[in-house]
């Protein structure tokens, strides 16, 4: 019997079954537990909580308390660097879309919005990148979870709202998108879009039961990502982009980004690698060290080229 560990939200509970029924075909069998976060419980902004893993600290502690066998988390919400050693990002499932939306009246798309539009996000990342192309949009922080975010839209709380693709499409209400935004206009959150399955490190058996669910170029792009983040101390809540993906040729290419609070300051660099595995194959199974380092690597050198544009001034601007 293999306990695993989940916050309670809708778009948390699919995920978790999503894996649960990936497990149960091998013959694993699955129990779900939920767990209760700080975020979860909250009622301020999630900055306000100390922004890093507030949604996965109560389920990591769980798995160390060996309450529970695998926790499932949004890999966004992880936070890049580990608290302990004893637990280990064990697999990443095969990516599902990393980019943003908009949420709107049909027929409305970014450009045609009014000036002075109302704009729900309670993102930073989001917020920035938005008023880099429509400076006169008015950003409205909203919390709570999808479906208490679109409730608010839907009262007249905002004329539009931002949100992640993978999470409508994951709980059937894609049909409220109206324009999905290129790369070039907002860039994703480090690892948006992607499920991170982590164990205890010394559990063998349970890593080796989710081995044949890791996608290797979705995990090698993730690992890219999370490198940035981590070289340049920014949380889940910095005004940090990053997107990786592989290509036939097997290279792994990485896109990093931070913009000012007020979208004016726009900064991006562009790197990428050759990886001798997970890049352009589309299997299943585990990575090697070399793999995985020339991941790391990667990121950590767009990093350092995103410092020298002054990227560390833009992040500490944000946090006072």
């Amino acid at each position: 019997m293999l306990h695993l560990g989940t916050r309670a939200s809708a778009l948390a509970r699919w995920q978790a079954e999503w894996v649960a029924s990936r497990l149960r075909e091998q013959g694993v069998d699955v129990v779900l537990t939920p767990i209760t976060t700080r975020g979860d419980r909250r009622t301020a902004a999630i900055a306000a909580l100390g922004g890093e893993g507030v949604f996965t600290k109560e389920i990591q502690q769980a798995l160390l308390d060996g309450r529970i066998d695998l926790a499932v988390h949004s890999l966004k919400d992880l936070p890049t660097r580990p608290e302990t050693a004893d637990l280990c990002l064990a697999a990443v499932p095969e990516r599902a879309s990393p980019r943003d939306v908009l949420v709107a009246s049909r027929d409305v798309t970014l450009e045609s919005l009014p000036e002075g539009a109302r704009i729900g996000t309670g993102s930073l990342r989001r917020r920035a990148q938005l008023l880099h192309v429509r400076p006169d949009f008015e950003m409205c922080d909203v919390r709570g979870n999808v479906e208490t975010r679109l409730d608010k839209w839907t009262r007249g709380e905002f004329d539009a709202l931002v949100l992640a693709e993978a999470g409508l499409r994951r709980l059937g209400l894609e049909r409220h998108i109206v324009q999905t935004f290129s790369y070039d206009v907002v860039l994703p959150a480090v690892g948006q879009g992607a499920l991170g399955l982590e164990t205890r490190t010394a559990d063998a058996a349970t890593r080796r039961a989710v081995a044949a669910l890791n996608h290797p170029p979705s995990h090698l792009a993730v690992l890219a990502e999370r490198a940035v983040l981590a070289s340049l101390h920014g949380g889940c809540l910095a005004p940090i982009a990053g997107f990786a993906q592989s290509s036939d040729d097997g290279r792994l290419t990485l896109v990093g980004r931070v913009v000012g609070r007020d979208g004016v300051d726009w900064l991006e660099a562009e790197e990428s690698v050759a990886c001798p595995l997970g890049c352009g194959g589309g299997g299943y199974g585990q990575l090697t060290g070399e793999s995985m380092a020339l991941a790391v690597g990667l990121g950590r050198r767009v990093a350092e080229l995103l410092l020298t544009q002054g990227a560390e001034r833009l992040i500490d601007a944000c946090r006072t």
